[in-house]
């Protein structure tokens, strides 16, 4: 099975200064996908320069031809799905028919009060995710739609012409709870992992892996239940929150050894995140660069 790796590009360059060269970069080196966060700011880089996800993309899309181009990961916490289907379809038209939606319920990070509101429980942001998923579908792919929901409401909101992908640009939804689950299986092009967050200070690359096992293994069953094969669903591992988190990025053969072990497993495309000095993602670019030019061509040698 072929792997297919895609990169992360934090927006925390100035599009003048450096956030544009990343983007064309990226193509030159040949990724799949050019990703990036779509958070208002994140965690450690909170009082650093961060800029707005679809304005990014829409740039992105300008200054790139062939990559495609995503979110990882939109959530509720401030988008609402009238709003974010007509930003989705035009970033569609703009890239001609590039963009992946990454999609997921968000956390208890900066977004979830910065309009103000109380941070919602885990269970609220399931229950606002598994509404704004189906809505969002029907917008992309419905030419009006009016639906009241008990967090989501649409009144006849038109999106003509739709997107460019047909029936409507893919959902790449993360989660890794039964719910979560269950939305990936009816609604999503690819599942998102980024391991077991349980691991990430204390445990081993093995048990990494093994909690990865079992969520595909979980993923199969769900998908089963509602009559879905999950074998031509994406299985998208974004690297960077696993415990070796800090080695896989050392050397090609580091990175070779680490995405051949989540193949097996069942993962499709791997994701990392491009350096970002003086941060969590600092990485050498250079070996950066190796990565994306020998890496994969020695797993799907």
């Amino acid at each position: 099975m072929s792997l297919l790796l895609s990169t992360v590009i934090l927006p925390v360059r100035p599009w003048r200064e450096g956030g544009r060269d990343q983007w064309v970069r990226a193509e030159r080196l040949g990724f799949h996908t050019a990703y990036t966060y779509d958070h208002l700011t994140w965690r450690s880089f909170r009082d650093r320069p961060w800029f707005g996800a679809i304005p990014t993309l829409t740039a992105a899309a300008a200054a790139t031809e062939k990559m495609r181009l995503g979110t990882l990961v939109t959530s509720p916490n401030f988008r609402h799905p009238v709003t974010l289907a007509k930003e989705l379809m035009s970033l569609d038209d703009i890239s001609g028919g590039r963009i992946t939606l990454g999609i997921g319920a968000g956390g208890n990070g900066f977004d979830a009060t910065a309009l103000g509101q109380d941070p919602w429980t885990p269970r609220e942001r399931a229950d606002r995710l598994a509404e704004f998923v189906p809505l969002l579908d029907r917008l992309l792919t419905e030419t009006e739609i009016s639906e009241r929901g008990a967090f989501y409401s649409a009144e006849e909101a038109r999106n003509l012409p739709g997107c460019v992908q047909r029936p409507r640009l893919p959902f790449a939804v993360a989660g890794n709870g039964p719910r979560g689950m269950k939305l990936a299986a009816a609604h999503g092009q690819a599942w998102v992992t980024t391991g077991d967050p349980k691991l990430f200070d204390e445990g081993t690359p093995e048990q990494s892996r093994e909690a990865i096992r079992g969520q595909l293994g979980r993923l199969d069953k769900v998908c089963a239940e509602i009559g879905r094969a999950s074998e031509p669903m994406g299985k998208i591992l974004l690297t960077g929150f696993t415990p070796d988190r800090n080695t896989m990025l050392d050397s090609v053969d580091a990175f070779v050894d680490f995405a051949g072990r989540h193949r097996e497993l069942g993962i499709t495309e791997i994701v990392i995140h491009a350096p970002i000095p003086d941060s969590e993602f600092a990485a050498d670019e250079k070996v950066f660069e190796q990565i994306a030019t020998e890496g994969l061509a020695q797993l799907n040698g």
